[in-house]
């Protein structure tokens, strides 16, 4: 059954804790921020060739790990999958050119989904990090979440670049 009624006042409950709390909790508004970023690379991978399809599910598998360490339970993001993104950070980057300002969010469809979730991305981790200020987490785990937006930036750079977009940089 997709309803249980037991959360009608307002709470809920986590795995491992055993009690229930708030929806307004800081874990519960940490999951629903990884939650949003996970269907929204959902949605990336309809428009990603096959490639970017298998590398934004394995970052969805690394968000289901992240969720979990949330919810109490003991998987947690291990510095292997950090290093993974740095290096996939690393590769991607030296295919692009030199980034001389601020880039336009846009380009191609994906693209602007890329950039769409970089925002998701650094606002799910800003929740992230006010649930470690609470429960201290896996250092891991908020690197992981830091490197992720920077991913997903680079990302998006590469794909308007396969597209042959412009980049526009807005001069300040």
């Amino acid at each position: 059954m997709l309803y249980t009624r037991k959360g009608d006042r307002g709470d809920t409950s986590l795995f491992g804790i055993g009690k229930r709390i708030a929806k307004t909790d800081a874990r519960i508004e940490a999951l629903g921020a990884v939650d949003e970023l996970n269907s929204l690379l959902g949605v990336c991978k309809t428009k990603a060739p096959a490639k970017i399809v298998n590398l934004l599910e394995q970052i969805q598998h690394n968000l289901f790990v992240v969720q979990a360490e949330l919810g109490g339970a003991d998987k947690f993001i291990t510095e292997e999958q950090v290093k993974a993104l740095e290096r996939l950070i690393d590769r991607i980057e030296n295919r692009l050119p030199p980034l001389r300002s601020f880039v336009l969010a846009g380009g191609s469809e994906l693209a602007a989904l890329l950039d769409y979730a970089r925002a998701v991305a650094r606002r799910a981790e800003r929740c992230v990090v006010a649930t470690h200020q609470i429960k201290p987490l896996s250092p891991f785990t908020l690197a992981y979440l830091n490197r992720l937006s920077s991913a997903l930036f680079a990302l998006a750079r590469f794909i308007n670049l396969q597209s042959s977009y412009n980049e526009k940089n807005p001069h300040y």
